[in-house]
């Protein structure tokens, strides 16, 4: 926090964790403090922590299945509280990675806005590590204009411009600007 207090202090306000046990001891406190704030979460959530998830987060960029979202719903309900959700979407179909494959795509974005009234504003990636990650980027803005969705979650420290001309409007850059994580 020594590191990000300055941040906070200066006016940014968004801010990107991985790990919702981590986040809550780093932010509860913080974040009653600092007007404005908003915390986004990156990483893979379990469903038995979207109790934690919803009170502490602003956004979801993982939504990475339907059990998720089933749960994400129920507890949006019982805490009053909506959180903006970023839909995973896995373009390069790999084993090793989560998200919605392509072609289930538009069954999981209207199950989860009409079905489970989740407030879906985007879709996320994470490009295959091998190849061009611009044609990956391209594809997922393609995609989002089809569901007439504004924002799009790709880009990180590696990559972060080429996303950005591809239409990026949330890039992860906490290791560009952090360095590695110990």
């Amino acid at each position: 926090m020594e590191e990000i207090i300055p941040l906070l202090d200066y006016g940014h306000k968004n801010f990107g964790e991985n790990k919702i046990q981590e986040a809550i001891s780093k932010w509860s406190e913080v974040k009653n403090k600092y007007q404005g704030l908003k915390l986004h979460m990156l990483g893979k959530v379990q469903t038995n922590k979207v109790k934690f998830l919803i009170p502490l987060f602003d956004y979801l960029h993982s939504l990475d299945n339907l059990k998720l979202a089933e749960k994400i719903s129920k507890e949006q309900i019982k805490k009053d509280k909506k959180i903006k959700i970023f839909i995973q979407v896995n373009l390069g179909e790999e084993d090793q990675k989560n998200g919605i494959s392509l072609k289930n795509l538009e069954k999981f974005y209207k199950e989860c806005k009409i079905n489970l009234n989740l407030d879906i504003i985007g879709l996320m990636c994470l490009p295959p590590k091998e190849g061009e990650p611009k044609k990956f980027f391209e594809q997922l803005k393609e995609h989002s204009n089809r569901y007439d969705l504004t924002e799009l979650s790709m880009g990180m420290s590696n990559d972060f411009d080429i996303a950005s001309r591809c239409g990026s409007t949330f890039v992860r850059i906490g290791t560009k600007i952090f360095g590695s994580r110990i």
